[in-house]
């Protein structure tokens, strides 16, 4: 969330910076002005009425209560109270439409960031290895897997419909093993601290990070019918609360400090949790495999910085997510989203994108995100630099580290030979007791 103060003490700033987003970023915007200024007449208002209150009983204390004095300074102080209602219940109502425009608004982009208004204004920063050269036609791995005895798909649709996966044998294996890998990456060498939360979320947690209210339909909802029919007896001993499943670690991981005050900064988490998207809006894209499930593990980034420290904490954070892919020897490259391509919350990000032989292509396995204070300010999460100062908001970062089955995928396809097998890099080993190569 934006501060309104900012935001309207510099509105020509704010309008321009949001355009770089596109043309339709700031259209919400427009409303902010009139109602900061109705809010503002209002305040001023109710502080008069105030005034005028406290001078009256003072004044009545000083007057015979059976006095005609007496009589219209009470009627003064009558008509006081009510006009003091009805404005204090016009400010709630301002206040609450200045909120909703607020939470609607999307992040300022950084100055740093290039222009442009899609993925191709995306600049290429780096790239790291080699592109892998084969002396055969490449398969995807949706045919090296289910070759392999790795995947079920077919299965997997009629548990769940489509869009999910069983993993099976080696394939289970092998995804475990990327999360332990990773995992113990990130806390050994990294200095996070691993948490396991829980991957069930309220509105209030989702709100804090961004996705609600304007991305409700990209989520997993639990139906606030779903007691119906279960017995009144058993009913009354259940919570009565709506719950989303995570989209990603995130959530939970920024909630942890939701409306606290950090007396240490920087915190770094880490997380393995399944996400659950809905991927609305993204009928007929990559309907084959693993790319994109409406469920899927992922380990998870999220630091808490200090403003002067938070832009170099990016680059840290976005060169640990890189790392998990050097230690694999996984060919990819990092580029920079442009404004327009930007995340909702994101003032500035990197996406790493892994390169897939079976598509020939490159494919985002993580974003690397800083927010700024746009996260912190809408969950109230402040730090103090030391004792005694005033709580500042924090600044928010988050990066996947990495999507795991991506990174299966990109092991899949990089790692393939000829004869249908594929080599296990040399750093996963250890975490496949020994394995190295995948065969049927």
């Amino acid at each position: 969330m934006l501060d309104l103060r900012y935001v309207v003490e510099h509105l020509d700033e704010v309008r321009a910076s949001l355009a770089r987003r596109g043309p339709d970023a700031g259209k919400s915007l427009e409303p902010i002005a009139a109602l900061a200024e109705r809010r503002n007449t209002v305040i001023a208002r109710l502080q008069a009425l105030r005034e005028q209150k406290n001078e009256a009983n003072s004044a009545m204390a000083k007057l015979d209560k059976a006095s005609d004095a007496f009589k219209e300074r009470r009627e003064s102080l009558k008509r006081i109270s009510d006009e003091s209602k009805e404005l204090e219940t016009e400010q709630r109502e301002t206040e609450a439409a200045l909120d909703s425009v607020l939470l609607m608004l999307p992040n300022l982009p950084d100055p740093n960031v290039p222009d442009g208004l899609s993925s191709d204004d995306n600049v290429e920063v780096r790239r790291w290895g080699q592109e892998p050269k084969f002396e055969f036609t490449p398969k995807d791995h949706v045919e090296l897997g289910t070759t392999l005895g790795m995947f079920d798909f077919e299965r997997a649709a009629k548990l769940s419909g489509s869009r999910f996966s069983v993993l099976k044998g080696i394939g289970a294996k092998l995804e475990r093993s990327l999360i332990s890998f990773m995992l113990d990456l990130h806390t050994t060498e990294h200095g996070y601290l691993e948490i396991w939360p829980p991957a069930l979320v309220t509105d209030e947690s989702l709100r804090a990070t961004g996705q609600l209210p304007k991305f409700e339909a990209d989520l997993f909802k639990i139906a606030p019918d779903w007691q119906n029919h279960i017995s009144a007896e058993v009913k009354k001993q259940l919570p009565h609360r709506e719950l989303y499943l995570i989209p990603t670690a995130e959530v939970p991981l920024t909630n942890l400090h939701r409306n606290e005050i950090m007396e240490d900064l920087p915190v770094k988490y880490c997380a393995y949790t399944p996400c659950f998207r809905s991927e609305a809006g993204s009928a007929g894209k990559d309907t084959r495999g693993l790319i994109r499930q409406h469920q899927f593990d992922k380990v998870e980034l999220v630091r808490f910085e200090q403003p002067d420290r938070a832009e170099a904490a990016l680059e840290e954070l976005t060169n640990h997510a890189e790392e998990v892919l050097k230690r694999l020897e996984l060919h990819y490259r990092v580029v920079e989203l442009c404004a327009g391509d930007l995340s909702n919350g994101a003032r500035r990000c990197y996406d790493i994108e892994v390169y897939l032989p079976g598509q020939s292509a490159f494919r985002e396995i993580s974003s690397c995100s800083w927010f700024g204070d746009f996260q912190a300010r809408r969950g109230q999460i402040r730090y103090r630099a030391k004792a005694g100062d005033k709580p500042q908001m924090a600044h928010t970062l988050n990066g996947s580290g990495l999507a795991v089955g991506r990174t299966m995928v990109a092991i899949l396809e990089q790692y393939q030979q000829a004869d249908g097998s594929v080599r296990v890099p040399d750093a996963l080993v250890p975490y496949l007791g020994g394995i190295k190569v995948l065969r049927a």
